[in-house]
């Protein structure tokens, strides 16, 4: 990989690392798999910012839990509608370029996400990557951390957007993750 190549990739995790995550809520996308102009209370929906900048500017509320806080519904009674953390400018490939040694994750597997306390484990395959290249495939692994320290920690987003579900990311390269197996 070439220092051009190098350097931005750490202009990026200067300009992208942690806070400056946005995460949008989209329920108008065209063929969106979870589009839809009204929740499954009847209260339209809009486009919004969950998460500006990396911080927190709205909740994901239904009629009830907005009247228990007392706060207004943000129109999520059913779930939030086509989540999208916005693109950056890089290909996974130079993504997966600035890592030493790491693991590239290419399918998850079982319910591990306490979303109370953020608290993640679940299994993984993948590929080892040394030196910023892919050195074998990866089975039976498993990986930890919590929701929290993992956006603190997204370096940057990738332009490999992924659009076949209701959240729609480009590959993350993240500072640090708890891997076990062998």
């Amino acid at each position: 990989m070439s220092d051009s190549v190098v350097t931005h990739i750490l202009e990026i995790a200067n300009t992208r690392h942690g806070p400056a995550a946005d995460l949008e809520e989209r329920p108008f996308l065209l063929r969106g798999a979870s589009s839809a102009t009204f929740d499954s209370e009847g209260v339209a929906t809009r486009e919004r910012k969950i998460v500006d900048a990396g911080i927190l500017t709205s909740y994901v509320l239904g009629s009830y839990s907005a009247r228990r806080l007392g706060l207004q519904t943000t129109a999520n009674a059913g779930g939030v509608r086509n989540l999208l953390l916005p693109p950056g400018g890089e290909a996974s490939e130079n993504l997966m370029g600035a890592v030493e040694r790491g693991l590239y994750v290419t399918d998850v597997m079982g319910q591990g996400v306490n979303l109370i306390t953020g608290d993640y484990s679940r299994g993984a395959s993948g590929f080892l990557i040394e030196k910023g290249r892919i050195v074998h495939p990866v089975e039976e692994v498993t990986i930890a951390g919590n929701l929290r320290d993992m956006f603190a920690g997204l370096v940057a987003a990738g332009r490999d957007l992924e659009c076949r579900g209701s959240v729609r990311t480009g590959s993350w390269l993240l500072d640090s993750m708890m891997i076990a197996g062998e």
